[in-house]
């Protein structure tokens, strides 16, 4: 809408009686409501349970925790607060830890701070001033967060007796916040820099409504259930311990055998589809990922070493290996398209903060594949890739969304390559029938990319399947083919994964099935049971033949009760638990019991093979 110049914002929201609204965009930027306009202006009203809304109040909120926590704690200096996606945080120095009781008392002292709705005012001042008062403050994070600022004016935020360094946009007063929580607590360097301070980070969410914040909150307690670090030691999956090192796996057998029938998986798939398996070597030549642009752009994230004097990089990725199959020999046109697939082990030197479980690791297996192929090629290339992720999807279980990135301003090739490779990714895209996103100008500066982001079971989304064209590599690396004509052309090059990571994959997979996993990926799909010791020869004999049929089974050995060895097999979420004692000698059969559906009676074990076999659905 148009509204005159002289207007205040805040007045007209109240004089047209407007609910809900927290800030506005005036002519495309967002302000506070007390902006007053000094010409006539396109004006949006942002409503606070909008995405943009929501920012603000998250934002605003962590200004208020800021001044609970100055309240509670007359020296505390702060660094930054901002909203982040389904809340917010502040990074605080009070000099010592902070406990889950100075949480309590915090969020108690913001309820007053809402309850007393201090109006968050705006004040433009020179850089001078703000550093005189910060100083004064004895506040040096914010001092040096000051100080490299290029600008030379800035805003400040006041609400009730806090100051706070801000570009803003606020909530016009603290008692717009009216449903938030505190989360936790954690570690975080100074500006993300290992060698600076170390401050506390508190996190928090807040929401328009009650319902939403509840909703949010039952949610994270689902979340907490399903943490795949949580499960995968209590399920013996994996572990990791600091003798070994952070963001190194160690497999346990059931966590190793799950990775075997996901990688099983894989190598049948790729072999179906025209793949041929190789295997690079994990360090090659730092000149290598010099002449590749690996060393200018991705050193930080590498390790090296040096051998007889001549330096190696341990492999962030896999390109490089099959480049050299590739660089081989001689290749005709004949031969194209060559897909060259490798379940191939990459290290990457990440920070010990961003470290989580499986989902960020130093040390994991891409299934990685690229493709080396003529552009008429391309598109029947991309069709397939997308092809095997709709399968494997499928397989695995779960929905997903697709987008499409393409040419950034700064790139490299010609419009007729960016243009070919750009129509075939959204040909192949069109050819799925799926909805798919337009990202543009988002994708790497050597190629446009499909990103495919799955979507578990409590809603969340996470990348998994990437086809990226690339044509940097083939041009660095000089690489060819004779074509009809007897001339050597450049192939096009694409990289692509369909599951990404297996360690991330599995941690999404055990979150998925909160541990519970279908019968024909469960790493253990039977446990038998004997009902004393005087069985033990019996149940050896069905384990032999359930082994011998391929099923995976073990033996409950431990001196214990039958209810006792039926309730550990539940508890490690174990689809079958097979009985067995005298009726079940007599008759050389199984008393089985289904997970989440109890006593399935007695079954011969010829029986209980074809009954698993067929539950199984033949993916492997």
């Amino acid at each position: 809408m148009r509204i005159g110049k002289g207007v205040n914002l805040f007045d007209y929201v109240k004089a047209h009686n407007l609910k809900n609204v927290v800030a506005a965009k005036v002519d495309g930027k967002i302000v506070d409501l007390n902006f007053t306009l000094d010409k006539e202006s396109d004006v949006e009203f942002i409503d606070i349970d909008s995405k943009e809304g929501l920012e603000i109040l998250r934002h605003s909120a962590a200004h208020i925790m800021a001044q609970a926590i100055q309240t509670l704690f007359k020296n505390a200096k702060f660094a930054i607060g901002p909203a982040i996606e389904n809340g917010f945080y502040y990074d605080v120095d009070i000099g010592r830890p902070l406990t889950q009781d100075d949480l309590k008392a915090i969020e108690v002292q913001m309820k007053k701070i809402t309850a007393a709705n201090y109006p968050f005012v705006r004040t433009n001042v020179s850089k001078k001033e703000a550093l005189k008062l910060f100083k004064e403050k004895g506040d040096e994070y914010k001092v040096e967060i000051i100080e490299s600022i290029p600008d030379e004016q800035v805003s400040l935020y006041q609400q009730g007796d806090f100051v706070d360094f801000c570009r803003g946009p606020h909530i016009p007063s603290t008692g717009y916040l009216k449903h938030f929580k505190l989360l936790s607590v954690a570690s975080a360097y100074f500006r993300g820099d290992e060698t600076r301070p170390s401050m506390q980070r508190i996190y928090g969410t807040a929401f328009a409504t009650k319902e939403d914040l509840d909703n949010y909150l039952n949610f994270l307690e689902e979340v907490k259930k399903r943490d795949h670090r949580k499960l995968g030691k209590e399920l013996d999956l994996f572990s990791i311990n600091d003798d070994v090192g952070a963001g190194f796996v160690i497999w346990h057998p059931k966590g190793a055998m799950l990775r075997e029938i996901i990688e099983t998986f894989e190598k049948k798939e790729h072999l179906k589809r025209g793949y041929e398996f190789v295997r690079g070597p994990e360090l090659l030549k730092t000149q290598l990922w010099k002449v590749s642009g690996h060393y200018d752009n991705y050193r930080e994230n590498m390790y090296f070493t040096e051998i007889e004097n001549v330096s190696f990089g341990i492999k962030p990725m896999n390109c490089l290996g099959h480049i050299q199959v590739y660089k081989s020999r001689l290749r005709s046109y004949r031969e194209l398209p060559k897909r060259f697939f490798e379940l191939g082990v990459v290290h990457r030197h990440e920070k010990s903060g961003v470290l989580h479980g499986l989902l960020r690791v130093r040390e994991f297996t891409q299934d990685d594949a690229h493709i080396f192929c003529t552009k008429e090629q391309l598109n029947d290339e991309i069709i397939g890739v997308l092809d095997f992720v709709k399968y494997a999807m499928d397989i695995f279980k779960f929905d997903y969304e697709m987008e499409i990135s393409t040419r950034p301003e700064k790139s490299i090739g010609t419009d007729e390559d960016w243009e070919n490779a750009t129509n075939a990714l959204i040909n192949a895209l069109e050819n799925t029938k799926r909805p798919y996103q337009i990202n543009e100008g988002d994708g790497a500066f050597y190629g446009p990319k499909i990103d495919v982001k799955l979507k578990d079971a409590i809603g969340r989304k996470w990348q998994c399947a990437t086809i990226q064209c690339d044509f940097t590599l083939p041009e660095r690396f000089n690489l060819e083919y004779i074509d009809k004509d007897g001339l050597p052309k450049r192939p096009v090059m694409v990289h692509r994964v369909i599951l990404g990571s297996i360690e991330r994959f599995i941690a999404v997979l055990i979150e998925n099935y909160a541990g519970d996993f279908p019968l024909w990926l469960a790493p253990i799909q039977a446990r038998v049971i004997p009902v004393s010791e005087k069985f033990d020869n019996y149940a050896n004999d069905v384990y032999e033949q359930l082994k011998k049929a391929e099923i995976r089974v073990d033996i409950e050995k431990r001196n214990e009760t039958i209810s006792k060895k039926i309730r550990y097999a539940e508890l490690e979420k174990i689809p079958y638990i097979l009985v067995v004692g005298q009726k079940e000698s007599e008759k050389n059969g199984v008393s089985v019991r289904k997970r989440k559906e109890g006593d399935l009676g007695l079954l011969s074990i010829d029986e209980f093979i074809t009954k698993i076999k067929n539950e199984s659905g033949g993916v492997l």
